[in-house]
């Protein structure tokens, strides 16, 4: 085994779950047909290709919205907490733990995305 490649989110509208998490800062890898009506939608953070997201509805043990431990790590929390806020996206605030700052966005399903930076 090598790497992380990619970690599938479950989301029940692909389209809002595209424009959220391209406001949080993912850019498109790739965005095409798969499997009837769906897309495949995949995603990763700028500079990085691996490991990436895509957004599923297809998997029936994955609810939407059942994510909880999906962490990005940050150069600078309290700045990335004030630019989603801009965005219209809440996180925060940021908690002090033993292993950092950590702070929480939820997207439209309910899935947990911490973001965590040096204390």
């Amino acid at each position: 085994m090598k790497s992380i490649e990619i970690i599938s989110i479950p989301v029940t509208d692909q389209a809002r779950a595209k424009a959220f998490y391209l406001a949080l800062g993912f850019e498109i890898v790739v965005e095409a047909p798969f499997e009837g009506d769906k897309k495949w939608i995949q995603l990763c953070l700028p500079g990085s290709k691996t490991p990436s997201i895509t957004l599923v509805t297809w998997f029936e043990n994955m609810p939407a919205g059942c994510i909880n431990g999906f962490v990005i790590k940050t150069d600078d929390i309290h700045k990335d907490i004030s630019d989603l806020a801009e965005k219209g996206i809440a996180a925060g605030p940021a908690e002090k733990t033993p292993w950092g700052l950590f702070a929480a966005v939820i997207d439209p399903d309910g899935n947990r995305i911490s973001l965590h930076g040096d204390a």
